[in-house]
């Protein structure tokens, strides 16, 4: 780059020249140091009058310092007071003394850019005729690619101060700046399903057309729908570019110049809610690729060129196992695609954070417990603003249940374990949409054990329990509370987890007549729920004290519906056991179960009164504190203790 003060004939002096000769006083007058130095370079390069031929010149055998302008302004057609304009704009930012030229110039006007009305009048002799207005600058090419703007407009147009814009600026010194708005993303690298790669090469060729169409990239996963852009367009550009991810806010102008000078392409980010329709916006002058990750849900249109998608499928089980098999033996990668129905990005980001917790055991090798461990964490699933993870394994003996309980919940853990290909050796109708999430509704009275439930099947997949927030989820606005769903259920679908709707009824209850305006928008936000959690493609568990409370269509888009009795006298004494160990005889235990009806959420309560009861006074638990905790349970819902419970405490 030249000096500060150079005389090096590039377009920023040219440019300086022309302003010389309109605003410098007649010979012989005293001068400040500013009109010392633009009369200076005038001397150096000429009058007004004789610059059109060092733009010629300039044009053919650029200073180092032009070659990128000069490139742009043959790509874009810049005139001769274009180029200039661009020069002196750009060089405000790069250059103190120019900026001081520049404001010395315009003595009476406030700031160092230039305004439109100086650069009309100091190039107009550049054009045939002379005739240059600030009308003819803001029609041009350099306002309508971006390379100059309006730093405001609200002064009469002559008086508008011009900037280049700053990123725009730093590109042509050879500088790069991140881009406005622009959306950080990771920028690790993983492997993709070689489908996905096959899938790629093929959008490719798409976008290779002369005019592309908008590819629009949907995956629950940014990460994967990010991963699929980078390796669609590795190998489209002859020389390496990279994705700038564009976010709502990002501007436009001047986007395109910077893209080109940088080695950037676009991809917009967008996240439109269930019902909504997202805009991809028009980049001036642009007409390579345009690309948009989007998420599984509402609408993305261009309206300027026609959009295709490419909706990323979740990785087969043999080519999720090749991708475990990068970081474990083969036998453990195997067992992990068939339990673990997760993407390529989770898959990566896992085996990252298995590593670190190996590390911190001071082991350099991966073992599938590790894997497990942090699967079962829950760490990195971006669940907890919308759901509550539920921590702590249900051992199978821990969870008393009836044989046919048993036998209901044993065939819906044989579903969530088959569920990937179940259709594959079926007939078309069976292959027909079919959508390997598994939906369950566990029904039956309060204290049954159906949240129990949910943890035991979490436990025997080896995968996290998230208790959904229904609080967190429900809103008063229009339309949040399908956004907030689409949300948790595309992460839920990236993670591999088990989503329980606790009282799922006040999510998905029957739809009423409609009398108002409310029914209307809470009917549609019903049929929303109902149709979103038919093609949810993990596991989602229902619980509700009544399978009344649900809306009959709700019933055939279930994959299980379990009923939860109350225990009999088996199972209670099992439960009592359960809680209790070897605390009491097998006499007592019998007592208990014979003549209390508690379920099971009531007599953990007994138990842990008890403890607190027996430990506040430094004994032993015993049947005493148990029945006095009876008896409290049994205020608590308003009823009576048997006799045959209160009568050892008289």
């Amino acid at each position: 780059m030249t000096p500060d003060n150079s005389l090096e004939p590039t377009l920023r002096n040219l440019a300086l020249a022309c302003v010389a000769d309109i605003v410098l006083p007649a010979e012989g007058t005293p001068e400040e140091p500013e009109a010392q130095r633009l009369r200076a370079v005038m001397e150096r390069f000429g009058r007004a009058a004789e610059i059109a031929d060092a733009m010629s010149e300039i044009r053919l055998n650029p200073h180092e310092d032009d070659r990128r302008i000069v490139g742009i302004a043959e790509e874009f057609h810049l005139t001769g007071p274009e180029l200039l304009a661009v020069a002196l704009c750009a060089g405000v930012d790069d250059s103190l003394w120019t900026g001081r030229l520049v404001a010395w110039a315009q003595r009476g006007l406030a700031g160092s850019r230039p305004v439109m009305g100086l650069l009309a009048r100091a190039f107009a002799v550049l054009v045939a005729d002379e005739k240059l207005s600030a009308c003819t600058l803001a029609e041009g090419a350099a306002f309508g690619a971006g390379l100059l703007v309006f730093t405001a407009e609200t002064e009469p147009l002559a008086e508008r101060a011009v900037s280049v814009p700053l990123p725009v600026a730093r590109a042509l010194a050879g500088h790069e700046m991140p881009w406005p708005g622009r959306i950080v993303m990771p920028m690790d690298t993983f492997a993709l399903a070689p489908s996905l790669r096959e899938q790629a090469r093929h959008f490719m060729r798409l976008l290779r057309a002369a005019i592309p169409p908008v590819l629009i990239v949907r995956a629950p996963s940014q990460d994967d729908a990010r991963m699929a852009v980078l390796e669609l367009m590795e190998d489209f550009y002859d020389e390496p570019w990279d994705p700038v991810f564009l976010g709502p806010d990002a501007p436009l102008s001047g986007l395109e110049l910077w893209m080109r000078l940088t080695r950037h392409f676009p991809v917009f980010v967008v996240n439109p809610a269930p019902g909504e329709t997202k805009m991809v916006p028009w980049i001036p002058y642009h007409k390579g690729p345009v690309l948009v990750i989007a998420g599984p849900d509402g609408g993305v249109v261009a309206g300027w060129r026609d959009e295709i998608e490419w909706r990323l499928p979740m990785p087969a089980p043999e080519e999720r196992e090749s991708l475990w098999r990068r970081v474990l033996p083969e036998d453990d990668a195997a067992e992990l695609s068939r339990t673990h129905r997760q993407g390529a990005a989770r898959i990566a980001q896992v085996s990252r954070l298995a590593k670190l917790r190996a590390a911190l055991d001071e082991r350099a090798a991966l073992t599938l417990e590790d894997v497990r461990s942090v699967s079962r964490s829950g760490e990195g699933t971006g669940l907890g603003a919308l759901a509550q993870l539920m921590t702590g394994d249900v051992a199978d003996d821990a969870f008393i249940r009836t044989p046919d309980l048993r036998a209901q919940l044993g065939s819906l853990l044989s579903r969530c374990r088959l569920r990937d290909g179940l259709a594959d050796e079926l007939g078309p109708s069976a292959r027909a949409r079919y959508s390997p999430g598994v939906r369950a509704l566990f029904t039956g009275p309060s204290g049954t054990g159906k949240t129990l439930a949910a943890g035991w099947l979490a436990t025997e997949l080896g995968l996290p329990l998230y208790r959904v927030d229904l609080a967190a989820i429900s809103s008063k606005y229009i339309g949040e509370t399908e956004r907030n769903l689409s949300q948790l259920l595309a992460a839920a679908e990236h993670s591999a987890v088990v989503l329980l709707f606790d009282e799922a009824d006040s999510l998905f209850g029957k739809r009423t007549d409609i009398r108002d305006s409310t029914d209307r928008f809470a009917n549609a936000q019903t049929n929303y729920l109902l149709q979103r959690i038919e093609t949810f493609d993990g596991i989602a568990v229902l619980t509700s004290n009544s399978r009344a409370h649900f809306d009959a269509a709700f019933a055939r888009r279930l994959d299980a519906v379990v009923e939860f009795p109350t225990p009999g006298h088996a199972e209670r004494r099992a439960i009592w056991f359960s809680h209790l160990g070897d605390v009491l005889e097998g006499e007592e235990l019998t007592l208990l179960a014979e003549h209390s009806d508690l379920v099971g959420g009531q007599i953990r309560n007994v138990v842990f009164a008890a403890a607190v009861e027996a430990r506040s006074r430094g004994a032993k638990l015993s049947l005493l504190p148990v029945l006095r905790a009876i008896v409290a349970e049994y205020r608590k819902s308003g009823r009576t203790a048997p006799c045959q419970l209160t009568q050892p405490l008289e």
